[in-house]
């Protein structure tokens, strides 16, 4: 298999942990890619109109689209429990993802509001509605014991790609002292190998 990367993408870093966590990252060929908004990519749209980061080639050409499903389809073909087959708490689970998928793309979106915007067309009240949807949903998940102390699932993996993902471009916006819960949560997290591996290079 194939998956199209940055080291830069939280959306790519999800699928990599993940990855680990199965015991399928020797069977994944990791192909770097860069996708920016307003930059063509000829190449990249064959594989998905999108243009966004990862996709899973499989090995009969097959794409899968999409950071969860591709998540989805590594935890079946590897056995896994990263989402749960059934029953309640699989629905709050994937609610709790989709969440925090939210919340990185909000958090995508501030950053190319500040950095690939031109220069005076900067839309401030957008950018910090955006900024507040990802930093309401910290506050939220700083109250929820039952996610930050369950298992590592895939909500909690979700959950280190936006902390990481705000360590890494957001350094200065003091998530940390706001969220100590959550601080706490992922200085735990990163003594898992498949956390502690994939976090993003210096900014």
């Amino acid at each position: 298999m194939k998956l199209t990367f940055s080291p830069a993408s939280p959306f790519a870093r999800k699928v990599r942990i993940a990855a680990i966590e199965l015991g399928l990252i020797d069977k994944i060929e990791f192909v770097p890619a860069s996708v920016a908004p307003g930059q063509a990519n000829d190449e990249y749209s064959k594989i998905t109109p999108l243009k966004k980061l990862p996709v899973l080639i499989l090995n009969n050409g097959d794409v899968i689209l999409d950071s969860y499903v591709i998540v989805e389809y590594l935890n079946e073909i590897g056995g896994g429990g990263l989402i749960p087959g059934y029953g309640p708490r699989r629905w709050k689970v994937k609610t709790d993802h989709s969440l925090i998928n939210g919340m990185l793309d909000s958090m995508l979106l501030c950053r190319y509001e500040k950095m690939v915007r031109p220069q005076g067309t900067l839309w401030q009240a957008w950018h910090d509605d955006h900024w507040n949807r990802a930093w309401t949903g910290m506050a939220r998940f700083e109250n929820r014991p039952e996610v930050l102390n369950g298992s590592f699932d895939i909500a909690q993996i979700g959950l280190v790609c936006v902390l990481g993902y705000a360590d890494f471009r957001f350094a200065d916006c003091g998530w940390r002292k706001a969220y100590p819960k959550l601080d706490a949560f992922y200085q735990k997290a990163l003594e898992r190998p498949s956390v502690k591996i994939s976090v993003p290079p210096a900014a």
